[in-house]
C-alpha cells in the first residue's frame, strides 16, 4: 500500500476515511532508513491494526481480546493495597529477567502445564512480541534462515524480516505443521536458525498441532539439532477436551517457549515470558537490556497477585466461555452465509477462524466487504512465498454476540 493511502468507502456508507500511514510530506526522510525498515509486511500490521481499532464497521479483523473479560475492582484494589504497603518494589526498576515474585508464579503456571523452568530457563518480556524481537537481535544475522509456517503471525514474520533474516515457510493443513515438509526443508537446503510454530489454536488459522505430529517435530528437532520456538499465545484459551503437551514439556532442550497475558490478563499491561534452555535465555536478557530494560515491574506485581489470588483461572474460565460461544456463532453463520461457496476451519480455542473462497480474490471481496461496513483481512499477508489469495482471517474474539451473524451475512453478499 501506498504509504499516503487511506481505507475509504463510499459516502454514506459506514466506514469513513481511515488513515492508517504517514503523509507524503514525510517522504523526505526516506534516505535516512535502515534497510531492514523496508522489510514489507509493517504496512499490512498497520492496516489490520487500524480495521480492528474502527468504531464504525463491524469487525472481524483484529485479534484483540474483549475488554468483557478484563479484570476491574480487583486489579484497582490489589493497585491500592501495593500502593499502601510500603514496598517500593511494584514502582521501581525491576531485574531485567523480572522480579522473583512474579517469575516464580510464571514459573508455577508452567509447571503445571507440564514443565518447570530450572535456574536460569525463564525471563519475563514485554508481551511476546518482544520475545521476537529479542530471538531476531540474539540470534539472526543477515542472510540467517529462519522458518515459520505458511500462513503464520503476522508479527513474526515482520521481527525476522527487520534483521534482515531469510524466512522460509512450510504448510499447515487440519493438524497443523506439516512435519513432513519441515523434514525435506531441512535436507535441501542450509540449516535455519530455528523455526517457529504456533501449535496451539494457530494464528491465523487457527489449526492445532495434533500430539502424533508434536512428538514427530521434536524428535526431528533433536535429529537436526533445530531450535524450535513454541508461541503459546492462545494456550489456555482452549473451548473443551484435552490439550496436546506443550512442546516445550516434551523437548525442553531444543524448546524454546514464549508467552503473553495478554490475551488472558489484558494488554494494558504487557507481560509476557520465554523459557528455554539457560544459555539461550541469557542472550536474550543481554537483548532486553538494550531495548526497555525490564518489564513494567509494577504489571508483573499486579499479574503476580491476581493470579496467586485464583483471580486469573476465574478470568480464563469466563473468557472461554464468552469465546466458545462467539466461535459456534460465528460457525453457524458461516454454514448459513457463506455455506457452498467457501471451508473454513473449526477451532478448538483461540480467536481465529480461516475462510477458504471457493473462487474471487479474497483481497477483491475484502474490499467489497469494507464498503458494506465489515473488516475482514485477506490471506497473503500472512505468507511470505506467496499464497493466501483465497483466504480470509476472521476473529471472532472482539464482537459482540450479536453483530457477528449480521457481518457474516455482509460478507457473504461480497462474494463472487
Amino acid at each position: 500500500m501506498d504509504p499516503s493511502t487511506e481505507l475509504t468507502a463510499p459516502s454514506g456508507s459506514i466506514r469513513k476515511n481511515h488513515r492508517v500511514a504517514v503523509e507524503p510530506e514525510l517522504r523526505r526522510w526516506d534516505a535516512l532508513f535502515a534497510a531492514r525498515t523496508h522489510a514489507g509486511a509493517g504496512e499490512g500490521l498497520l492496516e489490520i491494526l487500524a480495521l480492528a481499532g474502527a468504531q464504525d464497521v463491524i469487525s472481524f479483523a483484529g485479534g484483540f481480546p474483549d475488554p468483557a473479560t478484563f479484570p476491574g475492582a480487583v486489579v484497582a484494589e490489589i493497585l491500592r493495597e501495593l500502593a499502601e504497603s510500603g514496598d517500593p518494589s511494584p514502582f521501581q526498576y525491576a531485574p531485567t529477567d523480572g522480579l522473583p515474585g512474579p517469575r516464580d508464579y510464571v514459573a508455577g503456571r508452567l509447571e503445571a502445564d507440564g514443565r518447570r523452568p530450572g535456574d536460569g530457563e525463564l525471563m519475563l518480556t514485554s508481551g511476546s512480541i518482544e520475545a521476537l524481537e529479542l530471538l531476531g537481535k540474539a540470534l539472526v544475522d543477515r542472510g540467517d534462515r529462519v522458518v515459520v509456517e505458511a500462513p503464520t503471525y503476522l508479527g513474526a514474520i515482520m521481527a525476522f524480516q527487520s534483521f534482515e533474516g531469510e524466512v522460509a515457510s512450510v504448510p499447515l493443513d487440519a493438524d497443523g505443521l506439516r512435519v513432513d515438509a519441515l523434514e525435506r526443508l531441512l535436507a535441501s537446503g542450509p540449516a535455519p536458525k530455528f523455526l517457529y510454530t504456533i501449535p496451539d489454536f494457530q494464528n491465523p488459522e487457527g489449526v492445532t498441532l495434533s500430539q502424533e505430529r508434536r512428538e514427530a517435530l521434536v524428535e526431528l528437532a533433536r535429529r537436526h539439532g533445530l531450535l524450535v520456538i513454541e508461541d503459546v499465545a492462545y494456550r489456555e484459551l482452549h473451548f473443551g477436551g484435552e490439550r496436546p503437551a506443550s512442546l516445550y514439556s516434551l523437548a525442553p532442550d531444543v524448546v524454546l517457549q514464549i508467552g503473553t497475558f495478554s490475551k488472558t490478563f489484558f494488554p494494558g499491561v504487557r507481560l509476557g515470558w520465554a523459557a528455554g534452555p539457560a544459555d539461550l535465555v541469557a542472550k536474550l536478557v543481554w537483548g532486553k537490556q538494550l531495548t526497555d530494560q525490564c518489564a513494567g515491574a509494577l504489571g508483573q506485581r499486579l499479574l503476580e497477585e491476581y493470579g496467586r489470588r485464583g483471580q486469573l483461572d476465574e478470568q480464563l474460565a469466563r473468557s472461554r466461555e464468552i469465546y466458545r460461544g462467539r466461535r459456534d456463532e460465528a460457525l453457524a453463520a458461516l454454514e448459513t452465509h457463506l455455506g457452498g461457496r467457501a471451508t473454513w476451519t473449526v477451532p478448538e480455542g483461540g480467536f481465529f477462524t480461516w475462510v477458504e473462497l471457493a473462487e474471487g480474490d479474497a483481497r477483491t471481496v475484502a474490499a467489497r466487504a469494507l464498503e458494506a461496513g465489515v473488516a475482514v483481512v485477506p490471506g497473503v499477508p500472512f505468507f511470505v512465498a506467496g499464497g493466501g489469495e483465497r483466504s480470509l482471517r476472521l476473529s471472532f474474539s472482539q464482537l459482540a454476540f450479536e453483530n457477528i451473524e449480521p457481518g457474516i451475512a455482509r460478507l457473504g453478499q461480497a462474494l463472487p
